[in-house]
């Protein structure tokens, strides 16, 4: 049931949006679970039970979830759940701060900013540091968890000693990227700098193992995949053929890891003289699109040949979705770091699939790069299962669909 409810997006930040909306997300979530249960104890063959117990427990299991949800909003208040957090900067970066903690999914609370003496004030309401003779004991006093750097210069702004007291004392002091990746689970590129690069967390040399075991896992899942949709991809690829002129596959160049090109293999779903006038982003209700390429689009069964580019080890199963060279070399002139999303394998899903919708501009684009190095940044097996389940709630709602 956990698995199920994490695979449609119970626990994401837009359960939150209204209780109509996690209701919805619940009972598909639970639903599923059941038919899980249901193939469980029919291939285990355990005690029989009466098959209205599932049913029963289905109503029940959506009455008391979405009861538990009510209660405890009601008695205790989102903000119970928020780690308080205290601001240093009064500027541009400590206003985007106070925006994201607005947000009602957001997990830390603002409980106050310090101006720090570095020009006009953006927030009004920031205190200035003048006014605070003791830092640790302000801090102290508020109950803060954790102090976030948002300063816009630093150079003889930051107060090293008091951050040391406060650090010894048990708060986490962190700074604005850190802050900003972990709470967005996104890389601000407004804020990226090289050294942050190398000087934080990531790109952990222990991937070694971790890549050999998702390789195995590739290979595997890939093989499995195929042989058991083969008939489904041969279906639509007569259903394609039949539909409209031309092939019923299609290969594509895309850019892979390292920046070495392969070729990318899909089930046609756009009219072959789509490109006729060069290459192209998709738009929305793109007129190129035929029309058995609109449904096989909308549930990603277009995406089961890539099965094979998995296979052959140019892709994964989890990674930035690859780009073709044509639009890889203007994006990586308009936007900064964008060469070092290929230094992990493209993938059939990733992090940006799932966490932005569909976009076909320089500014999407732009983004989608911030979660892809946040994915090539932060990798590790149980964010991979997490994207994969996490796929499951993009394709039952069609989000980014195009």
């Amino acid at each position: 049931m956990t698995v199920a409810m994490i695979s449609v997006g119970v626990y994401g930040n837009d359960a939150l949006r209204s209780l109509r909306y996690a209701g919805a997300r619940l009972l598909v979530a639970i639903s599923l679970g059941v038919i899980a249960l249901s193939f469980v104890d029919f291939v285990v063959a355990g005690n029989n039970f009466w098959r209205s117990t599932l049913a029963y427990s289905m109503l029940l299991s959506v009455l008391f979830l979405m009861l538990d949800r009510v209660v405890l909003g009601g008695l205790l208040g989102s903000s119970a759940f928020r780690r308080r957090v205290l601001v240093l900067g009064d500027g541009a970066r400590a206003e985007r701060l106070r925006e994201l903690g607005d947000k009602p999914e957001a997990g830390f609370a603002i409980v106050g900013f310090l101006g720090m003496n570095e020009g006009k004030p953006v927030v009004e309401e920031a205190i200035p540091r003048a006014a605070i003779h003791n830092l640790s004991r302000f801090v102290e006093n508020l109950g803060v968890s954790e102090v976030v750097l948002a300063l816009e210069e630093r150079r003889n702004s930051l107060p090293l000693k008091d951050l040391l007291r406060i650090k010894t004392a048990g708060v986490h002091v962190n700074e604005f990227s850190s802050f900003m990746e972990r709470e967005t689970g996104r890389v601000d590129l407004d804020t990226l700098n090289p050294s942050w690069l190398i000087f934080s967390d990531g790109f952990s040399s222990g991937r070694m193992v971790s890549s050999a075991l998702k390789r195995v896992f590739d290979v595997m899942a890939s093989a499995l995949l195929l042989v058991l949709t083969a008939p489904v991809i041969l279906l639509f690829a007569l259903i394609v053929k039949l539909d409209s002129k031309g092939p019923a596959f299609f290969r594509q160049t895309r850019v892979g890891l390292y920046g070495q090109d392969f070729n990318l293999i899909k089930l046609r779903s756009m009219r072959t003289d789509a490109e006729a006038n060069g290459a192209q982003f998709a738009q929305k209700d793109d007129p190129r699109v035929t029309r058995v390429g609109k449904f096989i689009r909308k549930v990603r069964i277009d995406e089961l040949p890539q099965a094979w580019s998995v296979l052959k080890g140019e892709m994964s199963f989890v990674g930035p979705r690859p780009e073709r060279p044509e639009f890889v070399s203007d994006l990586e002139e308009q936007l900064p770091y964008y060469a070092e999303r290929h230094m992990v394998k493209p993938g059939i899903t990733g992090w940006a699939q799932i966490n932005y919708p569909y976009g076909a501009s320089i500014e999407d684009s732009r983004h989608k790069l911030e979660y892809d190095l946040y994915y090539a940044k932060n990798y590790t097996p149980f964010l991979d299962l997490l994207i994969m389940l996490q796929t499951i709630r993009v394709v039952l709602w069609h989000e980014g669909a195009r």
